[in-house]
């Protein structure tokens, strides 16, 4: 016992650390709470919102918003304008490497700063007192011209700035957006006003094919980052005045530019209110991608299904907006959300409207049978080997003892050990650089597999039942309900380990009813499957024939019911 007490003293004194109660500071759960209730400094309340006519005054608090004696890319171009052969002190703010320094120097900073006929003519309309700009009147034999009503912000706006694209600003924090997205702004003195001028001019990615939505008969044309480029594809795709988009932003810091698309005579309103409300009712400081988004307003955010479309090929896009759903299009994401999306959109492929009938029903029941197998092959073998030999006839059975009899651990372990590897290697594959990727696959899957196998750690039959769902996981369309299915495959084979086939029937009991009681935008998410209401439309799982479709899938209740005529092909009856 004394032993111990030595020990511990000498532990205490020589080998414990004691912290310093010295530091005039803590960062614990407490104290934060503390500084949370305490009220926020007034600093933040006494800046100003909107811009005053005193330039000098603009220019210090942007100065100091932006850091510019810090920043080396916030350039300020101060100058004089010549506005009807007047002289005002004006600035252009842009960031360097977001705008064009060509456009600037042509369309703006040359028309604003020399003598031209724009900024030096006065006009001279005597009809009226209130048309009436100047007067002149002899003042020592010095003629001068005393200008009455002249508009210096409507003078700017219509005659100094030869751009397409300019708008008025008088919120600072609407000029901070317009800075960062690449603009440059026009501030001048004597009007509490600034000109918002679009000068873009970054670098983007050019418009490529699709890199994960890979399609034999289809558009070859990918999104980009840019978000006006996307919506001039779709512009292109859907070639109608009817399709509306509107713009939002998310991100209290980040301010995300958004884009919500549809077309307003067949989109249902309430379904398009529904996507601004929740977009217009976010609160978080940013958002950098439409997967965040997705997460952000869909229905049920602990579901494994994905409940909006996210696609990288706008004919598809361009083909559920005709059939009157919404498009959200965030910037610097080449990722396309659509909502509402049922369980059928994502087992469909966009080339599936291009084949005939009979292709696309073959491959939607090849797909079919390849969802089932890559959910329950797996679990239905764990159970068959564990519970149910009877099943099996006798020769399968003896092969599949005897394929076993090497391996000394339990079928559970096998598999799981497969799976998982196999997740090691399709994880690895992803990440290694792209001419190493193949290299990856075949040194895992047959190497790593026959030497598993020559080592007695797992059976020959395992590696066969993993490759087969290996393979029928790859035949899903869709990202997000590739990885739903892998996330259930585990589940199934952990029932059909401890139950046999009544776990696995419990799963699929409780996986139906949660599928029943999900919903996407209110939609109901296996409508296609469940009711018969979809049955001559573009968004039925099996298609009828090209001159069937007349319906659109009231899924969505669109505006319009009808999207051909019950006859059309006309030719053929003409």
């Amino acid at each position: 016992m004394k032993k111990y007490n030595f020990l511990n003293q000498f532990y205490n004194k020589f080998l414990k650390y004691t912290p310093s109660q010295k530091n005039n500071f803590f960062l614990t759960t407490e104290n934060a709470k503390d500084i949370e209730k305490k009220p926020v400094s007034p600093a933040k309340s006494l800046e100003p919102k909107k811009l005053s006519k005193n330039l000098n005054e603009n220019l210090m608090f942007i100065k100091t918003k932006y850091n510019s004696l810090i920043n080396s890319d916030i350039v300020i171009r101060n100058f004089t304008l010549i506005a009807n052969n007047h002289e005002y002190n004006a600035s252009l703010i842009f960031i360097d490497g977001l705008a064009d320094t060509q456009i600037i120097n042509s369309s703006v900073l040359k028309p604003l700063m020399l003598r031209n006929k724009a900024n030096t003519y006065i006009e001279n309309k005597t009809n009226s007192e209130e048309k009436q700009i100047i007067s002149e009147f002899n003042n020592n034999d010095v003629i001068i011209r005393k200008i009455k009503k002249f508009n210096l912000k409507n003078y700017i706006y219509n005659h100094l700035i030869p751009q397409n694209s300019v708008t008025t600003l008088e919120k600072f924090e609407n000029i901070f957006v317009n800075i960062n997205i690449g603009n440059s702004v026009l501030l001048v003195d004597t009007i509490d006003v600034a000109y918002s001028i679009d000068a873009k001019g970054f670098k983007q990615r050019s418009i490529s094919s699709p890199q994960n939505e890979i399609v034999v008969r289809g558009s070859q044309e990918a999104f980009v980052e840019n978000i006006r480029t996307n919506t001039s594809m779709l512009r292109r795709f859907v070639n109608s005045e009817n399709l509306v988009i509107e713009s939002s932003t998310a991100g209290k810091i980040s301010k995300t530019q958004i884009a919500v698309c549809y077309l307003k005579d067949i989109a249902n309103n309430d379904l398009v209110a529904e996507v601004k409300y929740r977009i217009n009712n976010l609160d978080i400081d940013y958002l950098t991608s439409s997967g965040q988004l997705e997460q952000l307003i869909q229905d049920n955010g602990s579901s494994l299904y994905p409940q909006l479309i996210a696609t990288e090929r706008p004919d598809k896009v361009a083909i559920h907006l005709l059939e009157g759903r919404v498009a959200i299009i965030v910037n610097d994401t080449p990722y396309v959300l659509v909502a509402p999306g049922v369980l059928s959109d994502f087992m469909s492929s966009p080339e599936d409207a291009n084949y005939k009938f009979q292709f696309s029903n073959m491959l939607k029941f090849i797909r079919l049978i390849a969802v089932f197998f890559a959910l329950f092959l797996p679990g239905i073998y764990v159970a068959v080997t564990s519970y149910h030999h009877e099943l099996l006839p006798t020769e399968l059975l003896f092969t599949i003892e005897a394929a076993r009899e090497t391996v000394p651990f339990p079928v559970i372990f096998e598999i799981l050990l497969m799976e998982i590897s196999f997740e090691l290697i399709r994880e690895a594959g992803v990440r290694v650089p792209s001419p190493i990727g193949p290299t990856i696959g075949i040194v895992g899957g047959l190497i790593l597999g026959e030497a598993a196998v020559s080592a007695n750690l797992v059976s020959p039959i395992l590696i066969i039942i993993v490759a087969i769902t290996a393979i029928c996981s790859f035949s899903i369309p869709d990202f997000s309900l590739n990885f739903t299915i892998r996330i259930s495959r585990f589940i199934y084979i952990l029932l059909g380990y401890m139950a046999g086939f009544l776990g696995i029937a419990v799963g699929m009991f409780i996986q139906i009813v949660l599928l029943c009681r999900l919903k996407s935008f209110g939609c109901p998410y296996i409508t296609p499957f469940i009711l018969n209401n979809n049955k001559r439309s573009l968004t039925s799982y099996f298609l009828p024939p090209i001159w069937k479709r007349e319906n659109r899938s009231n899924t969505v209740s669109p505006k319009k019911k009808y999207s051909q005529g019950k006859i059309s092909m006309l030719w053929k009856n003409s």
